[in-house]
């Protein structure tokens, strides 16, 4: 995903806890809140099917899912609305399958986490965990995680300034460069100075001394 692909129920789909009970049908059958709505941001976010029935029943609905007790989502579900390429897919019930959040990494066999990731080919660029083939994050999370980093960076805005017909490219992050260069254009502009006079200095003479008598 880019900056501006980054669709505004993304961050919300992360931070919604699934799997509870519905509070709003707590007596009704199937109440579990397994569901996710891409195009209402109120509160509940997490539906169960009745919520769906009764008030989404046009809107884009998303169902997550459980593998190892971590949400997943079908690549089927949210491929055609959410950018995926950089996101590792999983195939789990002969379904293909990206994780919504950052999985813990527990060490195993007395091997650190560093060194278990660097023996692989391709790692999550935010936690490092292994991937199976050529992707840059390990889930959704961690891709917007990436995002968030990039643009947190300073990005640098060149401005140019014109002195004497001839452009100078400046940055913001370097204002003496700046000063130097319009320095260097003045003096191109301007004739050639001349070379600094020099001052004569007389070489003192030493002290005659005479032939030996012999």
């Amino acid at each position: 995903m880019k900056r501006a692909e980054v669709p505004s129920w993304l961050e919300l789909l992360l931070a919604t806890q699934f799997f509870t009970i519905c509070t709003t049908h707590f007596l009704a059958t199937r109440n579990e809140c397994n569901l996710f709505c891409t195009q209402c941001e109120a509160a509940p976010r997490a539906l169960c099917c009745h919520c769906r029935s009764c008030d989404h029943s046009t809107h884009r609905v998303i169902q997550i899912r459980r593998s190892s007790y971590h949400d997943v989502v079908r690549v089927s579900d949210i491929g055609d609305i959410l950018d995926i390429r950089d996101v590792q897919t999983y195939i789990i019930n002969s379904a293909r399958v990206v994780f919504l959040n950052e999985r813990p990494q527990l060490r195993s066999s007395g091997v650190s986490i560093s060194k278990a990731s660097s023996s692989s080919s391709h790692n999550c660029k935010m936690c490092g965990r292994a991937l199976l083939g050529a992707f840059r994050f390990c889930s959704l999370g961690c891709n917007l995680k990436g995002i968030k980093e990039d643009m947190d960076m300073p990005v640098m805005v060149e401005s140019r300034l014109e002195y004497g017909g001839k452009d100078i490219v400046t940055s913001n992050d370097n204002v003496g460069s700046s000063t130097a260069s319009i320095k260097d254009s003045c003096n191109d502009n301007n004739e050639e100075e001349p070379p600094p006079k020099r001052i004569a200095r007389h070489r003192r003479k030493g002290i005659p001394q005479r032939a030996p008598f012999f």
